[in-house]
Parts: structure tokens; C-alpha cells; sequence
């Protein structure tokens, strides 16, 4: 049986934000996880179906996998289809630990739940925006950008806490993180509003940091931008987000890349378009006419006589190098625009009466199909 579309299957649109996508997970495993109906095979597959479809959606590289390749992107990247009726014991997992619940699931690691400030967490993710021009994003450039992230705090090494001082563990949940409230049948674990899920608590906090371990740190860098390289695309810098907590790895910075538009030059993939005027003579007789390119050269294309307004013209090679491999290119093509010119000197009026004359044109010709003219 085909497998079915991952949006479909949790009810959400393609352009979903994560957080929808969460949501509609919970309400899913809430209703088929087979705790909850035992014995009950559909609901079971449902489970499964709902769980793999979070999997790859919850991840931003596999979903970004999955929209661009469908299922063949995300091959071999979901759990499989083990038995998953004996995951949970209760309600309490999905409400209270959401993402240990995906650890035991897919193999990474236990249940026990490591909410303390002790772990390493690994830093956020930053997202830089910059506009760049149409012709360096055709060639390539290197540019620097200035932005603030999150530093490990010097004073304190990180930690939050003043010098001589140290983390205790939270009185109210006992270092866990979490604190339980039943409602009916359902016991509910909720994070510990007195250290916000951190199982410890700064007594003394660092004056520097304020006891966050972190500051706001102002970098730059130099950011190489890629021959070829599209609108609305991202480059994606590894190390360069805010630093990671407790000795954590730092997140990455995603800088997207906008490109202004060229005043005569449009893109299409790899392939580049520009119209390019030509007189009623060239037109007519033919001629040969040196067109500009993106390496800002002229380029001679021959004009095959009784052209008409539109005809397209292509040079081979001309376009945009390809993003993963410069030496290949696409083409260039040349839309020809006949120009009536809106003047004529009395010698040129006569010509064309004559020519007119000459020729025998039609004073009452039949309309044309609007394709044919497009």
C-alpha cells in the first residue's frame, strides 16, 4: 500500500509551522496510542503512520528533505516499524515529556528524563537575511556581515553563578524539572515553575550574565556566496549560532540570500532571458546585431530576415553556472522586439510609401491567433 502524504496524515499544510506540526501530533498519539485502545490494530497503524510523519516534519533537515525529494529524500531516516504499544505507561509521557518520548522511540536514548542545567544543550539556531546583486549572485562574491549572538559569559565560564557560589537543587521539584497534578485518570507532569524545568537554581547569580551564562557578543565574518546560487536560498554556516549551554555544541547561522532584480536580465533556473530592440529594416532584410551578456561582453547573433516581434534567439552557454559545478552553464535567450520608429524625416516618409506601394499591403487583413503572435 502507498504510503501517505506526511501532511496529510497529521492534518496540517505544507507550510505548517512547527509548532502547528506539534500539536497535531499530541492530538494524534493522544487518540490512537495503543495504550489507549488495546488490541486495536488500526489504531495502532495509525500511531505508527502519525509517529513517522512527525519524525521527519519535527526535523528541519529532513523535512526540508521530504518537500523537495518526497518519500526517496527521507529513505532509511524514520524508526522502522517496531512495536510501539509498549512505549508508554500512561498519559503522563505525552503531556509531560514530549521529546523524550521521541528518544525512546527512535533509539536515542532511555526515558529518563535530563531536564538539568548540568547537561549540555546545544545552542540556537540564527537566521541572517541579505540582499545581494543579481550579477553576484550569478558569479559568486564574498561579502561581510556584522551580527549578535549568544557567547559563553567570561566572568562566570558559563555557568550563571558568582565566583564561589553554585547551582542548588531546586526545593520544589527535587531536581527533576517537573512537578505532577492529576486530573481524573490522567496524571499530568508540568514544568517546575520555580527553576522553569532546570532541576537546579542560582542563588547568587553572576552579575555579568545575570545568571543566564550567556552575553550579547557583536561578530563578523566573511561570507563566501556560491556561483549560481538562487533567490531565496540559504547558506548555512556550522558553529556560527549562539553557544551551546553547559558545554554544548553552538547552533548554526543560516544566512538567506535575496536578489535584487537586474534591470534587463531575468532568470529562470539556470537559463537567462533579455528582449533586445531591432529596427523594421533589420527586421525585414536581416542582419546581425551584437547583444550584451551577463560577463558584460557583446556577443554577435545573427537576425534571419522577415523576423517578426518576439522571435526568440538562443546562445548556448550564456546563462547562469550551475550552483554545484561552474563549468556548466545555461543558455541565454534573446527575445527580438520589432520598433516602429514613431518619427520619419519627409525621405523616410517617401521610402516607405513607396515601399508600401511596392510591397502591396493589405488594408483589410484577417485577424491572427493571439498564440500565434505570443
Amino acid at each position: 500500500m502507498a504510503k501517505k502524504d506526511y501532511y496529510e496524515v497529521l492534518g496540517v499544510p505544507r507550510g505548517a509551522s512547527k509548532d502547528d506540526i506539534k500539536k497535531a501530533y499530541r492530538k494524534l498519539a493522544i487518540r490512537y496510542h495503543p495504550d489507549k485502545n488495546p488490541g486495536d490494530k488500526s489504531a495502532e497503524d495509525r500511531f505508527k503512520e502519525a509517529t513517522e510523519a512527525y519524525e521527519i516534519l519535527a526535523d528541519e533537515k529532513k523535512r526540508q528533505a521530504y518537500d523537495q525529494f518526497g518519500f526517496a529524500g527521507v529513505e532509511g531516516m524514520t524508526g522502522g516499524t517496531q512495536d510501539y504499544s509498549g512505549v508508554f505507561h500512561d498519559f503522563e509521557d505525552i503531556f509531560g515529556d514530549f521529546s523524550g518520548f521521541f528518544d525512546s522511540f527512535f533509539g536515542r536514548g532511555g526515558r529518563k528524563r535530563s531536564s538539568s542545567r548540568n547537561s549540555a544543550q546545544r545552542g540556537a539556531d540564527l537566521r541572517y537575511d541579505v540582499e545581494i546583486e543579481f550579477l553576484d549572485a550569478v558569479f559568486g562574491t564574498q561579502i561581510e556581515i556584522s551580527f549578535t549572538r549568544n557567547e559563553a559569559c567570561s566572568v562566570c565560564g558559563g555557568t550563571g553563578t558568582e565566583k564561589g557560589s553554585s547551582k542548588k537543587i531546586c526545593p520544589t521539584c527535587g531536581g527533576s524539572g517537573q512537578v505532577r497534578r492529576s486530573s481524573g485518570f490522567f496524571s499530568i507532569a508540568t514544568t517546575c515553575p520555580t527553576c522553569h524545568g532546570e532541576g537546579e537554581i542560582i542563588e547568587k547569580p553572576c552579575k555579568s550574565c545575570g545568571g543566564t551564562g550567556l552575553i550579547r557578543k557583536n561578530r563578523r565574518i566573511k561570507v563566501k556566496i556560491p556561483a549560481g546560487i538562487e533567490n531565496g536560498k540559504r547558506i548555512s554556516i556550522p558553529g556560527q549560532g549562539d553557544s551551546g549551554i553547559n558545554g554544548g555544541p553552538a547552533g548554526d547561522l543560516y544566512v538567506y540570500i535575496h536578489v535584487k532584480p537586474h534591470a534587463y536580465f531575468e532568470r529562470d533556473g539556470y537559463d537567462v532571458y533579455c528582449a533586445v530592440p531591432i529596427s523594421i529594416t533589420q527586421a525585414a532584410l536581416g542582419s546581425e546585431i551584437l547583444v550584451p551578456t551577463l560577463n558584460n561582453k557583446r556577443a554577435k547573433v545573427k537576425i534571419p530576415a522577415g523576423t517578426q516581434t518576439g522571435k526568440m534567439l538562443r546562445l548556448r552557454d550564456e546563462g547562469i553556472p550551475h550552483l554545484h559545478n561552474s563549468h556548466r552553464r545555461g543558455d541565454m535567450y534573446i527575445k527580438l522586439v520589432v520598433q516602429v520608429p514613431g518619427k520619419l524625416s519627409p525621405r523616410a516618409k517617401s521610402l516607405l510609401q513607396e515601399f508600401s506601394k511596392v510591397n502591396g499591403e493589405n488594408i483589410s487583413p484577417d485577424p491572427i491567433r493571439l498564440s500565434e503572435f505570443r
